[in-house]
């Protein structure tokens, strides 16, 4: 059974408030990038790059970033599905935005942060996220959340974009395992 959370028009919402508060809290874009996550994140991050480049009138540095070999759970899951990082700038003395789609138990988060230190020091390393579910398993929080939405653990929360795919962009809740 789905349930349909947010739209397309929900979604764009939270994504230009972000943005703005990224630029408000940074007091602009100098010295600041977008790190998005594979798979989701990356989407997430170049809308709030695009986002920030129509109201600043400049965009900010965009990578993306496979976490898989730095993830617990690597030698439980069958076959990782491993994605590319690029990050085509420095890292050291920057502020970077982290970005994901959907923030669960913090654990993806945490190995995003270590894949990062690993490629440079930034002076900061702040989080966006597009959907905050809960179920916090580390002491991590999201410094940007376009909308908190609590779940029970047997449920899944699917973030359908056009990028991805997809016909429209929807957030559809539905029962599935925990860690799905």
């Amino acid at each position: 059974m789905e349930k349909k959370l947010l739209d397309k028009k929900d979604i764009d919402r939270a994504l230009v408030r972000i943005s703005h508060e990224i630029v408000e809290r940074n007091k602009g874009v100098e010295g600041l990038c977008l790190v998005g996550i594979q798979k989701g994140g990356v989407y997430i991050a170049r809308r709030i790059a695009e986002n920030i480049q129509g109201f600043e009138g400049l965009r900010p540095p965009l990578g993306t970033l496979d976490i898989t070999f730095y993830r617990d759970d690597l030698n439980i899951r069958r076959q990782p599905e491993v994605s590319r990082t690029q990050i085509e700038f420095d890292l050291n003395g920057k502020k970077v935005i982290l970005v994901d789609d959907v923030f669960f138990t913090g654990r993806s988060i945490r190995s995003a942060m270590d894949a990062l230190i690993d490629i440079g020091r930034p002076s900061s390393i702040q989080l966006a996220v597009l959907i905050d579910r809960g179920h916090r398993e580390l002491p991590i929080r999201a410094d940007y959340v376009g909308k908190n939405i609590p779940t029970a653990l047997n449920e899944h929360v699917d973030v359908l974009l056009v990028e991805d795919g997809h016909d429209e962009d929807i957030i559809l809740i539905s029962e599935g395992s925990y860690g799905a």
